[in-house]
């Protein structure tokens, strides 16, 4: 287990229940990003990979 998964659960046992919109969640990265810009880089990264996940799928398929 990496120790990230503990933070990953702790959102998925408060929060899992919920549904936010991609707005929403923008958003929020965003605000993190202003509290805490030494996270801009990873920030930038899972952002782009959650963005282009379906382009990935695309390119499995040809």
């Amino acid at each position: 287990m990496y120790f990230t998964d503990r933070g990953i659960e702790e959102l998925e046992t408060r929060r899992g229940g919920e549904e936010v919109s991609i707005d929403w969640l923008a958003e929020q990265l965003r605000t993190f990003v202003d509290l805490n810009p030494e996270f801009e880089t990873s920030i930038e990264r899972f952002a782009t990979w959650l963005a282009r996940l379906d382009d990935d799928l695309d390119d499995e398929d040809d």
